[in-house]
């Protein structure tokens, strides 16, 4: 089965006919004008095949409408699910820029070859973003900055760093 990309995930319901509000999980939220059928999955694993008949943008958020979705009760079913298209119709990036799903489970060592540790996950803070990596007994939050992560080599899921001094305390 080929691999999902997860673009909103429901938080609530609005209204009493239906309507979901999600976050974007997406950097192109334009997107939903293509997106047909989707695919929801639940925080358990559960997938439910939808087909998405209206949308639009409030406060940051998307508004989500899905057809035979037409009550609050059926609606509050979907609430956690994540929104996923399949990857292959994932926005094609420029070479410089990552989902952060691709960046996820890549190994990170230093340009010497020391293994740091693995990426679990990409914060967000209004800034540079971060990696978080899992050395094992700790993780190290690294920049996730040109300058300190000169390679990064999705295919063979390798990113190698060039820390400034402090940075990693192993």
């Amino acid at each position: 089965m080929e691999e999902l990309v997860a673009i909103a995930k429901i938080v609530k319901t609005r209204g009493l006919t239906g309507e979901l509000v999600a976050d974007l999980l997406t950097d192109f939220p334009e997107r939903f004008s293509e997106v047909g059928d989707v695919t929801a999955v639940g925080p358990g694993g559960e997938t439910a095949g939808l087909k998405l008949s209206d949308f639009w943008f409030q406060g940051g958020r998307v508004i989500l409408r899905f057809a035979g979705y037409d009550t609050i009760e059926k609606a509050e079913a979907l609430r956690n699910f994540e929104i996923c298209v399949p990857e292959s119709e994932a926005v094609v990036l420029d070479d410089d820029e990552f989902y952060d799903w691709e960046l996820q489970g890549c190994r990170v060592e230093t340009l010497e070859g020391t293994e740091v540790g693995v990426v679990t996950e990409l914060m967000r803070n209004g800034g540079t973003e971060i990696l978080v990596v899992n050395g094992g007994e700790k993780d190290h939050l690294i920049p996730f900055a040109e300058t300190i992560c000169p390679e990064v080599d999705i295919e063979n899921k390798l990113i190698r760093i060039d820390p400034p001094d402090g940075l990693l305390e192993f």
